[in-house]
């Protein structure tokens, strides 16, 4: 593509929107995985009790629950984004080619 091109597709409504989409749905996804992180890590220092404390009468204790939460999180949230990018991102990321070419 020509140095034209670029500067039409970065002038175009539809780029900055796409952008501004993007970068929320990125920041909310991050802040809940840090959060996530962040909270297990705190549970750890703070109160390793609770996650010490047996699920039911076997082994299986709320930590491992908590751990496999935030892996679980991890895949949903990034299933969720991908299914976002190619569908409403790879639409508005069409229309703008299509515009600007």
């Amino acid at each position: 593509m020509s140095k034209l091109t670029y500067e039409r597709i970065r002038a175009n409504p539809k780029f900055k929107e796409l952008v501004a989409k993007r970068t929320r749905l990125s920041w909310l996804f991050a802040a809940m995985v840090l959060g996530a992180y962040y909270g297990f890590v705190a549970l750890v220092a703070f109160a390793p009790q609770v996650l010490h404390t047996p699920l039911t009468t076997g082994r299986t204790t709320w930590g491992v629950i908590a751990g496999f939460g935030i892996v679980l999180l991890s895949w949903v949230l990034t299933a969720l984004y991908v299914r976002r990018a190619n569908t409403e991102f790879d639409a508005i990321n069409n229309e703008i080619l299509r515009e600007s070419l």
